[in-house]
């Protein structure tokens, strides 16, 4: 069977944290593809200051560009509405039977599995995958796989607040993605 990560998020926009922590997994638990998958509307989020579901795949394609085993699941942007995921991985283990899919979490959302729509149901299906990070209660009475990762602490808003004020992100975000965001003035 082939070995799939599915990392979700709002990717608002995408940054060098992401990517790292996206391949410190993949290469961790050798997987053979690992999916960015942008979420329409989440449920657990403010969503007012979010860039298009187009805009967050396009910068999520400029940023994977260079990386073969990394690709774009655009399924919730395409079915919009509120993102669920358990509703999503029932969707792609549907269409796809042959993959084993996983889904990786940041460790900020660890402690709160219990609140997820159908978490009892979603286990059965997926693999969870946990990132450590200092701070955080990584305990669950979910089975969640904990990886080690080079910590970056970054954050998607901070990047909008620097674009909004005109500061530098160099280093912070690829730098095709930042001409894109300052083309379609994003954040201003």
């Amino acid at each position: 069977m082939k070995k799939v990560c599915i990392f979700g998020g709002t990717f608002n926009p995408p940054h060098i944290g992401h990517l790292i922590m996206a391949n410190e997994v993949f290469h961790a638990l050798d997987f053979d593809e690992l999916r960015f998958m942008p979420n329409a509307k989440p449920p657990h989020k403010e969503a007012s200051h979010l860039a298009t579901g187009e805009q967050r795949l396009q910068m999520l394609q400029l940023a994977t560009k260079p990386f073969s085993y990394f690709q774009v699941e655009p399924l919730e942007i395409e079915r919009g509405g509120l993102s669920y995921t358990f509703d999503t991985m029932t969707e792609l283990t549907s269409r796809e039977p042959q993959t084993r899919f996983s889904f990786l979490i940041g460790a900020d959302m660890i402690s709160s599995l219990d609140k997820w729509y159908k978490i009892d149901d979603l286990v059965e299906k997926v693999r969870l995958i946990g990132v450590r990070r200092p701070g955080y209660d990584e305990r669950s009475d979910y089975p969640v796989t904990l990886i080690d990762a080079p910590l970056i602490d970054l954050s998607s808003t901070a990047l909008r607040n620097r674009f909004k004020e005109g500061k530098n992100v160099s280093l912070l975000i690829p730098e095709n993605v930042q001409t894109y965001i300052r083309q379609e003035k994003l954040y201003e």
